[in-house]
């Protein structure tokens, strides 16, 4: 059965246009801005979000380029079609070439938040001479969230028990299914947004709207946060085939191959140094729930760790690399310092364009 939150209808800013596009996969809802002859970047958005949290960075690039902003296959306006998981990010790299197709656009600079992070590496593997730089921003690890215990991605287990989406708390699933825009649960979406996707005490002006944007989840066995199986590994649930979070577990994806890529676009990596959710000690790694004094063999995934020896061979091998660390930033550098990040972004494009 598959349960979707209460449609709402976003505000959004003067300037952003939003539309939807029919395209041979998929019906996806994209927000636009800038001139249409201008270089495209595009945005692909993390995890219980959508493509409205990008309006404010859109609005301050589309001076110089074309802005462009899915809501993944899952999320926002996009019709509600299952996430094969078993693909890992292949969906929403597709969905994306097919969009692209219809727009008529050949390549793109490609920005990608989180889980969004590993749709463009996934795109960057499957459609390599459509893009011209990748744009990391708190991005998942290459190997996926939850589930590995080193730099290279070994598993903890060997049926992935950890990842995917058994280790959901089901209060947040249940916090979306009632269209709670309060923050008077610690699983509520609007708590989650000031505690977790950006660094406390900061308040957004915006984020009624984007906890807006959040409700809009497509909930279910085949969306979020997918089905599961039972493990005889601790923590005792193991990924199953559908659905977001599944679509992030290393049982199906493992975009560190992008070493591979012949002709390497450039990389900008930029993160805060306050992330709670993407870090070597995730408060949402399965890790955190090892009882004191256990002999339980679980460690903590270093995901940051992960992601800097991929990009240090990704740059040994010919590629351009460069990583920034925010201060006092945590999940969402774009949301907490826009001035300093568009400024970043601006001036790594430049470099590249």
């Amino acid at each position: 059965m598959t349960l979707s939150a209460n449609k709402r209808v976003l505000q959004h800013l003067p300037g952003i246009h939003s539309q939807i596009v029919q395209t041979e996969r998929i019906n996806s809802h994209v927000l636009t801005s800038g001139a249409d002859e201008s270089e495209v970047i595009v945005f692909l958005h993390g995890n219980l979000a959508a493509a409205t949290y990008f309006e404010e960075l859109m609005l301050s690039l589309s001076g110089s380029y074309r802005c462009v902003a899915p809501d993944l296959r899952g999320y926002g306006d996009t019709e509600d079609l299952p996430i094969d998981a078993s693909r890992g990010a292949g969906d929403w790299a597709d969905d994306l070439a097919a969009l692209l197709d219809v727009l008529r656009i050949d390549s793109a600079h490609l920005l990608g938040w989180s889980a969004g992070a590993a749709g463009i590496m996934q795109f960057a593997l499957d459609y390599p001479d459509r893009v011209n730089s990748l744009i990391l921003v708190a991005p998942v690890s290459p190997y996926g969230f939850g589930g590995t215990r080193d730099v290279t991605g070994t598993p903890s287990n060997p049926d992935f028990a950890g990842s995917g989406a058994g280790i959901v708390n089901a209060e947040v699933v249940e916090q979306l299914r009632s269209g709670n825009t309060n923050a008077d649960s610690p699983a509520a979406p609007l708590h989650l947004l000031r505690e977790y996707f950006v660094k406390p005490p900061l308040r957004l002006e915006r984020e009624a709207t984007l906890v807006a944007a959040t409700l809009q989840q497509k909930l279910g066995e085949r969306r979020y946060p997918g089905d599961h199986v039972s493990s005889p590994n601790w923590p005792h649930v193991a990924p199953g085939n559908w659905g977001a979070t599944n679509a992030l577990s290393p049982k199906y994806i493992d975009v560190s191959r992008i070493v591979e890529i012949e002709n390497k676009p450039a990389i900008l990596w930029v993160r805060g140094d306050s992330d709670q959710i993407v870090s070597d000690h995730s408060l949402f790694d399965a890790a955190v729930l090892v009882p004191d004094g256990s002999d339980i063999d679980y460690p903590a995934q270093p995901m940051v760790a992960q992601m800097r020896d991929v990009l240090t061979r990704y740059k040994t091998c010919g590629g351009q690399v460069r990583e920034v660390e925010l201060r006092d930033t945590g999940h969402s550098p774009f949301l907490e310092k826009p001035g300093e990040f568009a400024e970043l972004v601006s001036v790594f494009l430049a470099n590249v364009s």
